[in-house]
């Protein structure tokens, strides 16, 4: 394990900015350092689905109920139809869905080339959490929805009921980057009777965060930015606002909802609102809240976290595994060399689908 040396950040206004100063995403696709195909490397087959959401209806957002769904099928899947396999579940990051994320990890190459290099094969699923603002933060909210139920029972269930899964929590991994580490961070502990190992990549929005002044890296606009959030009057409204701030936005519609508002239907951190609204982000934070799941996470056959040491998410991500460690929950962490997006393709190939292949269970009939 390696442990990260704490430093004193200045905490800021609104988790959201510490999405913004994650990674430089604003501009949607990023470029990653991508492994060179794996000689001899069988194809994998890909799906590309829609899920309905029942956690999801009713949103008061109009998000799609509806969502795509990309599921890669391992290279024996059609050759041997009695086999069933261990599925991972895999969560897509701040204002890119799940088509883009393939193209920043790179599926199926980094898969197949996994598997070719000796990872046991199993089913991949990629669910689309992308809302208008964004990002879901894949939490519980009248607002976007009941995303975090999304994930862990309706494509969940989907998948059980439509593939050739082994279907117990044993055989089920979960895994996100930056906002899909958040995700899986929260749904991992929340949900624990649902996945088996855990694996979380990069995440953003671990902290309470209450001050005033700029994200760690200063890469986003004013945390403060009352006024401009205050001349967002609807959703339209946000199309042309910095990325920061449509991330704040986005969280608030996640942590905040208020279904007497309309038409945005959430409160934001500003005026006579703000320490209440704050109070409920903070809520959500998980370095605020991991002490109430002790126990679930106990229950992991095994966890994993990485985080690149140009990342300013590298502290918090720390914190987090500091605390497990402390309650004795063993927890693999890494800090690698590379930004928030740079080696997140290599990371795929070379760690997460080797410790999944090594940590879930692959027999059907195990209990």
């Amino acid at each position: 394990m390696i442990t990260v040396r704490r430093t004193s950040l200045r905490l800021v206004l609104a988790t959201a900015v510490a999405i913004a100063g994650a990674g430089a995403i604003a501009a949607g696709q990023v470029q990653t350092n991508v492994p060179d195909p794996v000689p001899g490397a069988k194809p994998m087959k890909v799906e590309r689905i829609k899920i309905h959401g029942t956690a999801l209806e009713g949103n008061l957002e109009g998000d799609a109920v509806d969502r795509d769904v990309i599921v890669f099928l391992p290279p024996s899947y059609a050759s041997e139809p009695s086999r069933r396999y261990p599925v991972v579940y895999a969560l897509h990051g701040y204002s890119i869905g799940a088509e883009q994320w393939t193209h920043e990890i790179h599926v199926p190459q980094t898969i197949e080339g996994a598997i070719a290099k000796g990872a046991h094969e199993m089913i991949f699923v990629l669910p689309d959490s992308k809302t208008v603002y964004g990002g879901s933060m894949y939490s519980s909210s009248a607002t976007t929805g009941d995303f975090e139920n999304f994930i862990a029972h309706d494509v969940v269930a989907y998948i059980d009921a439509h593939y050739r899964t082994i279907p117990r929590r044993e055989s089920r991994g979960l895994v996100g980057h930056s906002m899909g580490g958040y995700g899986a961070a929260r749904i991992g502990m929340k949900h624990a009777d649902v996945f088996g190992s855990l694996y979380i990549m990069s995440p953003c929005c671990l902290s309470a965060r209450v001050g005033g002044g700029g994200p760690p890296n200063g890469r986003a606009g004013r945390a403060g930015g009352a006024n401009p959030l205050a001349a967002v009057k609807t959703p339209a409204d946000a199309a042309n606002l910095p990325f920061g701030l449509r991330a704040q936005l986005a969280s608030a519609a996640a942590w905040s909802p208020n279904p007497a508002k309309a038409p945005l239907y959430l409160d934001l951190p500003i005026g006579d609102d703000r320490d209440a609204v704050l109070a409920k982000w903070a809520a959500n934070a998980p370095l605020a809240f991991v002490d109430q799941y002790v126990r679930q996470l106990r229950t992991y056959r095994a966890i994993a976290m990485d985080v690149g040491d140009q990342d300013g998410l590298r502290v918090d991500a720390g914190k987090l595994h500091d605390v497990m460690t402390s309650y004795g929950i063993a927890n693999d962490f890494e800090i690698y060399p590379g930004t928030h997006t740079s080696n997140v393709a290599v990371r795929f190939q070379e760690h997460v689908v080797p410790f999944f292949s090594r940590t879930l269970s692959f027999e059907a009939g195990a209990h």
